[in-house]
């Protein structure tokens, strides 16, 4: 890892500021000032900053209510992006399990911990998603049973995994999905003849948004949240 960057990820520095102190001459390693930002850290370098030794913390593991308008990627020149909530943490090194699009609201779950992002998104696991959609028309039975056998979206050619969709009051919906394609919940109620005006996810596996979350807000998951996603 580039010296930087490690000064970075221990004291939440942004990469600028922490490149500009290793080249201030204010950073050590092994009793030695290092100005070479690009300088690699080995895994039993000792670094000090400013007289203190750093040391990166463990993963981080966050839950996000994510408002529209926002898209779920780490850059994006026409839009802002989910990392831009994180306002008193660095966000560098986070990655985004569970994309949803720019209209789209509710639970994003975000962390650093590449292996366990991976059993999170991996199909093979088949951690089920929850939406809430407000549609266009009421759902009928027809549309329930579609849902509930899958059907062929346009474009593809292997149809939808069986999900699960129960009709709410007010033209609502709540739908189930064990997979993740591209706009998938609101593909198929197209297919089905119907709209999708709204959509919020509220869960994935046994992750549940917290209530307590206003949207742009976020917490940290607690242990047995994260211990969820285990094989």
């Amino acid at each position: 890892m580039r010296l930087d960057k490690f000064v970075s990820h221990a004291t939440g520095l942004p990469r600028e500021i922490s490149k500009r102190a290793v080249r201030k001459k204010q950073v050590q390693v092994n009793g030695a000032v290092v100005t070479n930002a690009a300088y690699q850290v080995a895994v039993d370098d000792q670094i000090v900053f400013d007289g203190e030794r750093l040391v990166i913390p463990g993963p981080r593991y966050l839950m996000l209510n994510k408002p529209a308008g926002y898209v779920c990627a780490t850059e994006d020149g026409d839009h802002p992006i989910v990392l831009d909530l994180l306002h008193d943490m660095n966000p560098e090194g986070l990655s985004i399990a569970g994309r949803l699009d720019i209209d789209t609201t509710g639970l994003v779950l975000l962390s650093d911990d590449g292996q366990w992002l991976h059993r999170v998104t991996s199909p093979r696991h088949l951690f089920a998603k929850v939406y809430r959609v407000q549609l266009h028309s009421p759902v009928d039975q027809q549309t329930i049973d579609s849902f509930a056998s899958g059907m062929l979206l346009r474009g593809e050619d292997k149809p939808t995994a069986p999900a699960q969709c129960v009709a709410l009051a007010d033209n609502g919906a709540e739908v189930t999905l064990n997979e993740g394609r591209y706009h998938q919940v609101k593909r198929m109620f197209a297919a089905c003849g119907n709209h999708v005006i709204s959509l919020h996810r509220s869960q994935i596996g046994a992750v549940i948004l917290d209530a307590a979350l206003a949207p742009g807000e976020y917490r940290e998951l607690s242990a047995d949240e994260i211990a969820s996603f285990q094989p």
